[in-house]
């Protein structure tokens, strides 16, 4: 029997958590996807602390446009928050999501404001 996709969704995550880990030198960037709105933060897996966080519900991030040009603006103030905390590489988690839409557009996102995956 197939899975539904929420138990896919499960599996994909338990899979990449399994190779990801984030360290304070190199945090991980989790990706969390709603229908309405997008989720980002630097997480160091060794303390297990949340270094940046950023949203699309923030308020310095202006929720005009389509979805994948918010989470575009999503990536580019997390990799803001990053550069003050003095972080340049990270380990990407697509959080069990399709590298595709809205996670790739946050992660291109990420890379034009100089993040490097």
């Amino acid at each position: 029997m197939a899975l539904s996709k929420t138990e896919r969704k499960i599996r994909i995550r338990r899979r990449i958590r399994k190779v990801s880990f984030g360290t304070a030198e190199r945090p991980r960037l989790s990706v969390f996807r709603s229908n309405k709105e997008i989720y980002a933060q630097l997480i160091d897996d060794n303390k297990g602390v949340t270094l940046a966080a950023a949203s699309s519900r923030d308020k310095d991030i202006e929720a005009k446009g389509t979805k994948t040009e918010i989470a575009n603006a999503v990536g580019k103030a997390i990799a803001e928050k990053a550069k003050k905390a003095g972080i340049e590489t990270i380990a990407f988690d697509r959080g069990g999501n399709l590298y595709h839409g809205r996670v790739k557009s946050l992660a291109e996102g990420a890379r034009e404001a100089g993040l490097k995956f």
